[in-house]
């Protein structure tokens, strides 16, 4: 990502809380629920020692018949909150997840196509499905689990502070011991790990793609065995970071287990020692040790987050990037609208980073006439095309459609001017009718067969056994680069803008379905203005004039 940020986990944790807003009542009756069965299962002891006491001494403070009734009440109830709070926790993290996969779909609409141009596929496939599937542990185990830890050590810290205070105070120091002090330790050590992990998976991701995508070259020329080495290297080295996660995680549950032991034997010394000093009868020692000790369920669950998160938390960092990206075009929509009667290019200067494309390109297109613009590659004439359409903003200089700064024209009202094809046309898993009426949802199956059989593609399409049915497999892959590129006129054609670019559309045609559609494209000139890209001089013929582009400069 162009926009990488290293964000604390904090602040990675407070944006995430920030998404929960929309269902912060379902979130507060998680919590509750959550307390609710915490403190139930910590009372089951707890009564089990009134019981023992009632027993022994008869002088506890609740019977042992009401305890015989109490127990499987309580013991009932723990299981029905627990479910019941699961239930919410995971109706916010799947609502949540929805609601972000949209938020992302929509922030990537924004930066299409300029910022999205050059990105690793794989690792923003990575981002939108494992990335953002991961965040369900921060929502269904992270975010109610630490409201639970905070309340009820509260509660058990007042009770046991009802027999002594000083009891109080350590109940207190040992929940955060074991909720707060191991999870940061164990998070700061773990943390570069996951960030690793989770960068190093977005890179396995598109490696991946890329060899799937390219497996009939690897056969070709035989390297196969290279790329497998390859894959399985990487995989390797996920592995190692994922074995350094985990090995984090089972230290730091360790040490979280030794150190409730001490705590226990600590609370068991303190309560002997005030017991001996007739600070607490041996009741009040014995129900505050045995609550202590049935008490750190909840702190727990937040010290075992302390390496498990680091993970999440480096997802949801990668998710915040492309929130937080800024489109390179900011979408319009209250400028103007326009009716198409010509553009221009005025002194327009652009360039990638520091690579100056074009350099105070200057070019007329009147209405109704078809412009050529020939050059070598590399020589910014796609580019061109691309600040027509305002794919980019121009760095200096501007350009007109119907004499309105392209900036100021709405989003659109410029769509709907204006038809681009490009040299690679982009099919979608689906019909062959479906992927033309991308360009016109509103078209008629007879409007669908003018446009293929201006852009030639019309009698191939009546040999396929389904016809305009017929699926175009994924990318298009069982289709020929000429088969793709003629859809991609038809769907310009389809489309019925008035003003139409075209980007090397006849590159991967033969003279004779090049002829079709160069035929198509002159008869459309009387109502229609086309600026088209070519090297080939027979595509140029059609053009009322021809402007040639070298070293960023028009002639």
């Amino acid at each position: 990502m162009e926009n990488k940020r290293t964000r604390g986990n904090f602040n990675v944790m407070c944006r995430l809380v920030g998404l929960v807003k929309p269902l912060a009542p379902v979130m507060v009756c998680a919590v509750l629920l959550g307390v609710a069965g915490f403190l139930c299962a910590i009372f089951i002891p707890v009564l089990g020692v009134y019981a023992l006491l009632d027993t022994l001494l008869a002088a506890a403070p609740i019977a042992l018949g009401t305890v015989c009734i109490l127990l499987p009440i309580l013991a009932v109830a723990r299981g029905v909150l627990h479910y019941a709070e699961q239930g919410c926790n995971h109706f916010i993290a799947f609502k949540l997840l929805a609601l972000i996969r949209d938020k992302v779909f929509g922030v990537l609409r924004q930066l299409a196509p300029a910022k999205l141009e050059g990105r690793d596929k794989g690792d923003l496939i990575a981002v939108l499905t494992a990335d953002i599937e991961l965040l369900e542990v921060f929502y269904a185990h992270t975010i109610s689990p630490i409201c639970i830890a905070a309340i009820v050590s509260i509660v058990m810290a007042c009770f046991m502070g009802s027999y002594a205070p000083l009891l109080g105070l350590y109940a207190a120091l040992a929940y955060a011991i074991i909720g707060i002090g191991i999870p940061v330790a164990a998070a700061k050590g773990a943390r570069k790990s996951g960030e690793n992990f989770r960068a190093e998976f977005g890179a396995l991701n598109g490696f991946v793609l890329d060899s799937l995508r390219g497996v009939r070259e690897s056969l070709q020329y035989n390297d196969g065995a290279h790329r497998l080495a390859q894959i399985n290297q990487r995989t390797d080295a996920l592995a190692g970071q994922e074995r350094r996660l985990k090995e984090a995680g089972g230290t730091a549950q360790a040490v979280t287990g030794a150190i409730i032991l001490l705590l226990d034997g600590g609370m068991l010394a303190l309560t002997g020692s005030l017991c001996a000093s007739g600070t607490i009868s041996f009741d009040g020692a014995l129900v505050c040790t045995v609550a202590l000790m049935s008490s750190f369920g909840p702190v727990i669950a937040l010290a075992n987050l302390g390496t498990g998160l680091q993970n999440t938390f480096a997802a949801g960092n990668r998710v915040l990037d492309i929130l937080d990206e800024q489109p390179a075009v900011k979408e319009v929509v209250g400028g103007k609208d326009i009716v198409f009667s010509g553009a221009d290019a005025r002194r327009v200067t652009f360039g990638y980073g520091d690579s100056e494309i074009l350099k105070e390109v200057t070019l007329h297109i009147p209405q109704n006439q078809v412009v050529g613009i020939t050059g070598r590659s590399g020589s910014g004439k796609s580019t061109l095309l691309k600040l027509l359409m305002r794919f980019w903003d121009t760095d200096l200089g501007r350009v007109e459609i119907s004499g309105e700064n392209i900036k100021g024209i709405n989003t659109a009202s410029l769509r709907a001017a204006e038809s681009f094809v490009e040299q690679d046309t982009v099919l979608f898993h689906d019909s062959i009718e479906e992927n033309v009426k991308i360009a016109n949802r509103d078209a008629t199956h007879e409007q669908v067969v003018e446009a293929c059989k201006k852009a030639s593609i019309y009698d191939f399409i009546m040999t396929l056994p389904q016809g305009y049915d017929t699926p175009v497999g994924e990318l298009g892959d069982t289709l020929s680069g000429g088969e793709r590129q003629r859809l991609g006129v038809a769907r310009a054609f389809l489309h019925d803008a008035p003003f139409i670019l075209l980007d090397e559309p006849t590159s991967n045609l033969d003279s004779l379905n090049e002829a079709v559609i160069l035929h198509s494209l002159a008869e459309e000139r009387a109502n229609k203005t086309v600026v088209l890209v070519s090297h080939r001089a027979s595509t140029m013929r059609i053009a009322d004039t021809t402007y040639s582009v070298e070293n960023g400069r028009m002639s």
